[in-house]
């Protein structure tokens, strides 16, 4: 690959888009896991490069999201009954808010899952939450008060929450795909009340309700001048109006519990399909409409698609890091293979992209830094102690890392 060409990725977004102090949602402010950072570490390990290293209380799984001086993520304790915000200061580490925002009694969830695996979403003055089933919420990032909070929003995610929330101009937008309901909401953001729902218009009548269940994130892509949120449950991939939750076009597809978030470029929406087998499509969606399976499906390929880390779309190419460690290069044009190799075993977290190198961490707290190419370019690999399910955020000159234990900052 030109090591010059990777500084314009292959699909275009507004400068404001490329913040290299702030990673404020999941996925960063791309929401494709890019960031246009420079002079970031390729090693370390808890005596190299970290500037500091932060226990974190209880257990979650939702990333860490960075606005100014602050750091935010979710966590669970007390075995899932107290649900809370941490903030922590983004220079010294230290914990600056450690909130309980809902007292509940739990469901059962998967022993992989935790109580807390939604990630925040910041804006200025302002951070927004999601505990699924168990209540959203918007606090003030100053003072920690409550601005708002929401019950409203009732499902059975049968394995506990996963879906992240987004923020679109006035609107939190959030997946609600359970056992027993499929729908869409909007909250609008400063008061939490319900501005739009919208039902899953997929049949699941025939359908066992152990697949009905999705935990996928959606992505707001401009589409032909005009955003739409793109958004995967089960069975089923969709896009809707994210101002009024219309939905635009549809596409069946075979998998649930549905994890990573999609990636668009130049009309093209990329997703991966969920349990039981992955694949990875290549849908064709711009002026689409209605049901877009008998023209708009390019390419689809099968093996070593994750299940659960998202994909990374850099210039033509797509590079996936499957659940069980399988790295793969993919042509995006044709669906073909570049190349494939073992990277290590256990990955959860979604992949990001920075200075033209690919961190990829691993559920045994090892990242593996991957130079994109014609084939697997092993940079570094870095170990850390705990686990980590969380994904990255990279903002300044730092990586931050969220294992099961502590938040790493990352910096030479």
């Amino acid at each position: 690959m030109n090591n010059k060409i990777w500084l314009i990725p292959f699909f275009c977004l507004s400068a404001a888009a490329f913040a290299a102090d702030n990673w404020t949602q999941f996925r960063g402010p791309t929401q494709q896991g890019f960031s246009d950072s420079t002079d970031l570490p390729t090693e370390w390990s808890e005596s190299k490069n970290i500037k500091f290293k932060t226990d974190i209380p209880g257990e979650g799984w939702s990333s860490p999201v960075v606005l100014g001086k602050q750091i935010w993520m979710t966590t669970a304790t007390e075995a899932g009954r107290s649900l809370r915000a941490i903030c922590v200061d983004r220079e010294t580490g230290k914990i600056l808010h450690d909130i309980e925002v809902f007292h509940v009694e739990p469901d059962k969830k998967n022993g992989f899952n935790s109580y807390a695996s939604p990630t925040p979403v910041l804006e200025t003055g302002r951070v927004y939450l999601s505990f699924g089933n168990y209540g959203n919420a918007c606090l003030d990032t100053a003072t920690g008060a409550t601005v708002w909070k929401s019950n409203e929003l009732k499902l059975d995610h049968k394995e506990g929450p996963g879906s992240t929330p987004i923020i679109y101009k006035n609107l939190f937008i959030l997946h609600c795909d359970g056992m027993d309901v499929q729908y869409i909401a909007a909250l609008e953001k400063a008061t939490g009340k319900i501005a739009w729902k919208t039902n899953r218009s997929f049949n699941f009548s025939s359908t066992p309700n152990d697949r009905r269940k999705s935990y996928c994130t959606p992505l707001v892509a401009t589409v032909a001048g005009k955003d739409q949120l793109i958004s995967i449950g089960a069975s089923r991939i969709s896009g809707y109006d994210p101002g009024t939750g219309t939905e635009i076009w549809w596409c069946n597809i075979p998998g649930y519990s549905n994890v990573p978030r999609p990636v668009y470029a130049k009309g093209i929406a990329y997703i991966c399909t969920g349990f039981d087998q992955s694949e990875l499509w290549a849908l064709k969606i711009e002026g689409a409409t209605g049901d877009i399976a008998p023209t708009g499906m390019l390419w689809k390929t099968k093996k070593g698609i994750p299940a659960k880390p998202s994909p990374l779309l850099i210039e033509d190419r797509i590079y996936v890091v499957s659940d069980n460690g399988i790295a793969r290069c993919i042509n995006a044009t044709t669906g073909t293979d570049v190349w494939q190799a073992r990277t290590g075993s256990g990955y959860s977290a979604s992949p990001v992209f920075a200075q033209g190198l690919i961190y990829a961490s691993s559920e045994k707290g090892v990242t593996t830094v991957i130079r994109p190419g014609e084939k697997l370019d092993t940079v570094a690999e870095n170990q850390l102690d705990g686990r980590i399910l969380a994904s990255p955020a990279i903002a300044g000159k730092a990586i931050f890392i969220r294992t099961d234990k502590a938040l790493y900052r990352i910096e030479k």
